[in-house]
């Protein structure tokens, strides 16, 4: 199921992200990283405005990522019969929104990535059924209108690129544009408060060390800080075996 390349669920394309040239070159310059504090690739490293390797994130990492989606749209939209507008930030592949829209038909998906990634969520959303209820906001999250009335804000795989205040700031961000009632739905790699278990989640903060400026994992003590300083009045966990990530519900 997972080794077959007509398999629907073939893993192998994760490779394709994993060993890039653009994720490895990171790690050649670590000692650098390290003395720094952040990428030595470049000033921005992969954040870099229409960096070529999140496309080829989008289409790599999807068959991954799916069962997660579904497992997160099952939390936060469990009933899924109502009306829902959804914010995708950094849709990528579309996966995390389209999950909402597969399962709920009255769901209304808005994704926000840039133009070449928004593409491959097109495609899929193409493939799946629900093109005429996916809609694309091209740019930057920090700079584009999302707009306002949305009842869920997904954040997948997103915030350990940045550090707090950039958290922070977003985060207000999302608040504004969340309707009373609604919530952000962040997915992240988060270690226990220790910060070096659990051992798969305990090792990630190295890549955004060597991809990154400022990127790190976050503790949820440190999410939760980061959240209710947004405007967030509470913030729930919940583990999405046997994925490494956790799904973080925050209300407004």
């Amino acid at each position: 199921m997972f080794l077959d390349r007509r398999s629907p669920a073939y893993l192998g394309s994760v490779t394709d992200f994993l060993l890039s040239d653009q994720l490895r070159a990171g790690f050649k310059s670590l000692t650098e990283a390290v003395r720094k504090g952040g990428t030595a690739m470049s000033e921005e490293g992969s954040l870099e405005p229409d960096h070529p390797m999140w496309q080829t994130f989008a289409r790599a990492m999807a068959p991954m990522m799916y069962p997660v989606a579904q497992a997160i749209a099952q939390i936060v939209d469990p009933a899924a019969n109502g009306k829902l507008k959804v914010l995708d930030i950094a849709s990528s592949h579309g996966l995390f929104g389209l999950a909402f829209a597969t399962r709920n038909p009255n769901a209304e998906i808005y994704a926000v990535d840039w133009a070449n990634v928004l593409e491959v969520g097109k495609e899929n959303a193409e493939k799946m059924g629900a093109a005429d209820r996916y809609h694309t906001i091209a740019g930057s999250a920090f700079d584009v209108d999302f707009g306002t009335g949305y009842d869920v804000v997904l954040l997948t795989n997103f915030l350990h690129h940045f550090d707090k205040p950039t958290n922070e700031s977003l985060m207000k961000k999302v608040h504004a544009a969340l309707k009373d009632g609604g919530c952000a739905a962040t997915l992240e790699f988060v270690p226990n408060e220790d910060r070096i278990s659990p051992e798969g989640v305990a090792g990630f903060p190295l890549i955004m060390l060597a991809s990154t400026p400022s990127g790190d994992a976050y503790t949820f003590a440190e999410f939760d800080r980061m959240f209710k300083n947004a405007g967030f009045a509470k913030n729930e966990i919940h583990p999405l075996e046997p994925a490494f990530q956790q799904l973080i519900v925050s209300r407004k």
